[in-house]
């Protein structure tokens, strides 16, 4: 049995903020410049002259108290007299991560705080990029004694055009100062209700994934610890979570796809979570095992808050949030990429000792590789990652042929191919990868699970490439890498088959393996298999299937499936999206023995539909293929 993750999730890329999460406005509580004043609004820009129609400052004097820096707007201008306002008004506009997608007749929820010295009339508005196009728009009017204090103010809009690049505006006619804090803009509608932006859910829950492995990464760890991703300052409402500046992908994160939006994600997509804790580590420093206790303890808590009971402390404020139902967390990791730093094997024995007793289920991921050697303390499993180049990632196919076969498993959580022939996420990547998830599929009893890195990429904002899926604020598409993970999202809970690959050198380039899976659909059995032809030569193939009786195939729903292209460094993109993606047709002659031809640089999947007969699954039945030409 092979669990095949999928999906790893990190914010990196923009993969989160400005992707995954469809919060619209960057920069919402005005905090990205740091706590200090005066401080940097951006990407917010004036709407108006600076000098005669309005000043911005920022001050400390917001009403939440993690989030203390708001915007200060002094109109100058009034409706009427010599200083007249122009007629659009003067004020803010906020332009998203690279453009805002506003869509014809679809619903958005502007969330804002504001307080004033006196009466206010501020129009909300979505438009084009240079705001002349008003796409929707919305007056808040309140008096004075309204808004002496900060007041929460919504305001739901819907757009009578569209506009891939849009932005949201603040502006007012009426002279005076108004501060303005927490803007937030989200669609209406979103993948479950729950705030993530529909189409890039729909790309990973076609992924079928089982596990989620977030929040990273490096992502988790930081360049500096005053910078790791601290979990209880992204639960609770969105308004009062402080956000961080991430110091490893540099950039920005308001934390609104936090610790419990990720464990809801993972529900929503039917998977388990992966929850990567820091264990004190970060790039450059790191906590000695005598002073780690707070570390460990942050663990526990978070493991209460994801599956502790409504009543508990934590599990009180998971259920608080909506969610009085646990979270079904089994896995957690320690650290990320961590074992050779000096404290890591102190600190890791504090944190299993301590989850081991609160927790004995829990199913615990050690850094260290445990492929080589024995591990010298416990583990449930181990991580490994490789990223390498195409060609060293398919003679990587046979990484776990000899891998001892006792000790904890593999999880490979983060493969890619990577280097210049990868490019961006081209044919060439996809093939070597397809041949290394071969590799560990038929190597199920010691590799448990894997998942692909990076999985998100917002082309704006590239710090890694490739990745999986490629988006920006109203495309996307996926790489051939995506495709090619495709063909084993049935991988998992299926039965893999013994099979032997009788070589030569016209084979020396090919890699296969078998399984037997069920579609939960229709529960109808199919045998799969899979086949990389990673050389430049068609090769005409005969596969035959021992314990196949004869007529027990339906050719009526067996099908071939292949990936290939005409360039081996094809690539997709915005303009062509579908330009490598696999074609499906009616698998002829499926039966107990075929002949199939093998396109060069391909992966095939030959699906044999099952009929009432069984496969003999027995120690001695085993899956040939064997050239023939």
């Amino acid at each position: 049995i092979f669990i095949l993750s999928n999906t790893f999730l990190q914010e990196i890329n923009h993969a989160g903020a400005g992707g995954l999460w469809a919060e619209l406005v960057s920069n919402r509580g005005f905090e990205a410049g740091g706590p200090d004043i005066p401080s940097n609004i951006d990407p917010w820009s004036i709407i108006g002259d600076e000098y005669s129609s309005l000043t911005l400052s920022t001050e400390r004097s917001s009403c939440f108290e993690h989030n203390k820096v708001a915007l200060r707007m002094e109109v100058l201008c009034d409706a009427e007299g010599n200083n007249s306002c122009p007629a659009g008004g003067v004020g803010v506009y906020n332009p998203g991560f690279w453009g805002m997608n506003i869509e014809k007749g679809k619903k958005y929820k502007v969330v804002l705080y504001v307080r004033s010295s006196g009466a206010i009339n501020v129009s909300v508005s979505l438009t084009g990029p240079d705001g002349l196009e008003t796409l929707a728009t919305q007056d808040i009017i309140a008096s004075s004694c309204d808004v002496s204090n900060w007041k929460k103010m919504e305001v739901l809009l819907e757009a009578n055009a569209t506009n891939p690049n849009s932005r949201l505006q603040l502006t007012t006619t009426r002279k005076g100062v108004i501060w303005f804090d927490q803007v937030s803009t989200m669609p209406v509608d979103t993948y479950k209700g729950h705030g993530f932006r529909s189409e890039l859910a729909e790309m990973l829950a076609d992924l079928k994934p089982k596990f989620i492995r977030f929040p990273g990464g490096c992502f988790v760890e930081g360049e500096w610890l005053r910078n790791a991703f601290r979990w209880k300052a992204t639960i609770g409402p969105w308004e009062e979570r402080p956000g961080h500046f991430g110091d490893v992908w540099m950039y920005w994160t308001d934390d609104g796809l936090g610790y419990f939006e990720l464990l809801q994600l993972t529900e929503d997509l039917g998977a388990f979570p992966v929850w990567v804790f820091n264990n004190g580590f970060s790039h450059n420093d790191q906590v000695s095992t005598f002073n780690v206790k707070p570390f460990v303890q942050e663990a526990l808590d978070s493991i209460e808050f994801a599956r502790g009971d409504p009543n508990s402390t934590w599990g009180s404020m998971r259920a608080a949030m909506g969610h009085p139902e646990p979270f079904d967390l089994r896995h957690v990791a320690l650290g990320n990429e961590d074992c050779a730093k000096k404290n890591y094997r102190g600190n890791y024995l504090k944190f299993h000792t301590a989850i081991k007793k609160a927790y004995p289920d829990i199913k615990i991921i050690t850094n260290c590789f445990g492929f080589s050697r024995k591990l010298d303390h416990p583990a449930d499993f181990y991580d490994y990652h490789l990223y390498t180049s195409a060609n060293n990632m398919f003679s990587m196919a046979h990484r776990f042929d000899v891998t001892s076969r006792a000790g904890p498993k593999a999880f490979v959580s983060e493969y890619a191919a990577t280097g210049k022939n990868a490019g961006k996420g081209n044919l060439l990547a996809a093939l070597a990868e397809a041949a290394f998830l071969i590799g560990i599929e038929q190597n199920s009893d010691v590799v448990s699970m894997a998942s692909y890195a990076p999985l998100f990429v917002n082309d704006n904002d590239r710090r890694w490439s490739p990745d999986a899926i490629v988006f920006n604020s109203s495309q996307l598409y996926g790489t051939p890498s995506y495709w090619a993970q495709r063909f084993f999202r049935e991988s998992s809970s299926a039965t893999v088959l013994h099979s032997t690959l009788q070589t030569n050198t016209s084979t020396s380039q090919l890699i296969a393996s078998a399984i037997m899976w069920e579609n939960s659909g229709d529960s109808k059995s199919y045998l799969r298999i899979k086949i990389v032809n990673f050389g430049n030569d068609t090769v005409n193939l005969k596969i035959s299937v021992d314990g196949l009786e004869p007529n027990s195939t339906l050719l009526s729903g067996s099908t071939k499936t292949e990936l290939t292209s005409g360039n081996l460094m094809d690539e997709n993109s915005f303009n062509e999206p579908n330009k490598v993606k696999p074609t499906q047709s009616p698998l002829e002659n499926a039966g107990k023995d075929m002949d199939v031809v093998l396109l060069p640089y391909s992966l095939t999947s030959f699906d044999l539909l099952k009929g009432s007969s069984n496969l003999r699954t027995a120690r001695t039945d085993y899956f040939s293929r064997s050239s023939s030409f």
